[in-house]
């Protein structure tokens, strides 16, 4: 480890029902982020410690734009939950109602939406086998794996099981022989998930170079998109995370996610850049 530099960079701890992010504001200073920086903060014991980290940056076509990393230093292409937190703390700051935010996965729409709840447009969800992307051509609603999950993109990867009892599946041994599957050329985030009533659904989450989480805005939309495609409901789904409760809907504008968000500290950070 690299001893400490008399650089101080301030940053914000967030979370999204216990889903959470360390995230820079690089709109004044430049870019801040280095993967060394994301792999050093990410260590829960001798850094800060998080799921995801976030940088938010000027965009010329959007009030903002977002740039997420993976506690392992990769690329994350969309974090739900974290650009709910943002969106939240960005429309407090500028005492506005809606925002627009710009992401790897496009331009995304967030709204107040009352009683401290943040409504972000997560996009339309993909479908298509080389959309998500798969390793070769195939039916994405039943992959040839045990227990025939379904695929969906949401600006990453999801794979999505659906089981008699969440609680019953050791996560921790199943998550990572599915993310690192060869169909995933890119990973793939894992969701197990239970139907416990007319739409609602428990879940649980292995997110891809992070591990357990828990909870995950991507992986819910991709949950309730996959339980929309086999029939399992039939409308906008409360879905329960180990970290609480969120709100999907399908809209032929995209998925509706909709959930709590908190902006838990800030801090200035010393060591390795």
């Amino acid at each position: 480890m690299a001893s400490q530099t008399g650089t101080s960079l301030p940053f914000m701890k967030m979370h999204g029902l216990g889903n959470d992010f360390v995230v820079f504001d690089e709109r004044a200073s430049g870019p801040l982020v280095t993967q060394a920086l994301v792999i050093a903060m990410a260590d829960r014991h001798c850094g800060v410690g998080y799921d995801q980290l976030v940088a938010i940056r000027s965009h010329a076509e959007a009030d903002i734009e977002l740039v997420f990393w993976n506690a392992d230093g990769s690329i994350a292409g969309a974090c739900g939950n974290a650009t709910r937190c943002i969106a939240g703390w960005e429309l407090a700051r500028r005492k506005a109602v809606a925002l627009n935010i710009r992401t790897e996965r496009g331009l995304l729409h967030a709204v107040d939406a009352g009683n401290g709840d943040i409504e972000v447009n997560m996009g339309q969800p993909l479908m298509r086998w080389d959309e998500i992307p798969l390793a070769r051509e195939i039916d994405t609603l039943e992959l040839p794996i045990e227990g025939a999950p379904t695929a969906t993109g949401m600006g990453n990867p999801h794979c999505t099981f659906f089981v008699d009892d969440v609680e019953a599946i050791d996560l921790e041994a199943f998550g990572p022989t599915i993310e690192h599957h060869p169909l995933f050329p890119e990973r793939t985030n894992v969701q197990i998930a239970q139907i416990t009533g007319p739409n609602q659904i428990r879940m649980r989450v292995w997110e891809r170079g992070v591990g357990i989480t828990l909870a995950s805005g991507s992986s819910s939309c991709a949950v309730a998109v996959a339980a929309t495609r086999r029939g399992l409901i039939d409308g906008p789904a409360t879905l329960q995370l180990d970290g609480g409760e969120i709100r999907i809907k399908i809209a032929p504008s995209g998925v509706l996610m909709t959930g709590a968000w908190a902006h838990v500290f800030d801090g200035h950070w010393r060591g390795i850049r």
